[in-house]
């Protein structure tokens, strides 16, 4: 006699293989809370698999921007040092053409050494605008720690306390972050 557990009904009709492995299965294995079970596992595991799948492509994405950011960065902010070099030789240039008096602007032996020193100034003026490289803008403002520096304050009846109303040393930008803050000096009210 067979036992109905691990026979078929008849009207289902199975393949022959699997009739065949059902033969060695114990009474107890073809129970259909065993099969919920397995299958409800199945489905457990493999939504975790999904998941896993969708953090791992959202990590993968992450880092892909992040890296995106910092070669934008690099390319962007790669001349800072040597742009922070070259200020001096700014600042240099323009004491330079201050220093100059103006009776030996007119001299006619002169004017071709003033021009020289002119157009290389605004040669590196050219340069720096290119390089997005700008001037802190300082005279007339109050002053804003994150682009000036307060050397001295002076007592001024004329300013508002807190203004600059000197620039020692000119500021400069590149892009949007501070390459050197302007040194400047601030009002403060007369005595």
């Amino acid at each position: 006699m067979t036992d109905d557990k691990t026979q078929p009904p008849e009207d289902v009709t199975v393949d022959a293989a699997v009739a065949e492995e059902l033969k060695g299965v114990p009474e107890g294995m073809l129970d259909k809370n065993d099969e919920n079970d397995d299958l409800a596992k199945l489905r457990e595991e493999l939504e975790t698999a999904k998941q896993d799948a969708l953090y791992a492509r959202a990590e993968t994405q992450n880092v892909r921007r992040r890296l995106e950011k910092d070669v934008a960065d690099t390319r962007a902010y790669a001349a800072t040092s040597f742009a922070r070099d070259i200020l001096s030789v700014a600042d240099n240039l323009s004491r330079a053409l201050s220093a100059i008096p103006d009776d030996m602007r007119e001299d006619e032996k002169m004017k071709g050494l003033v021009a020289g020193i002119e157009a290389t100034a605004r040669e590196i003026d050219k340069v720096f605008t290119s390089h997005g490289i700008t001037r802190v803008a300082a005279m007339g403002l109050p002053l804003d720690p994150n682009q000036h520096q307060a050397m001295i304050e002076v007592p001024s009846a004329d300013a508002e306390p807190g203004t600059v109303v000197q620039e020692m040393q000119a500021g400069y930008m590149i892009k949007d972050r501070l390459l050197r803050p302007a040194m400047v000096a601030v009002a403060k009210k007369p005595d």
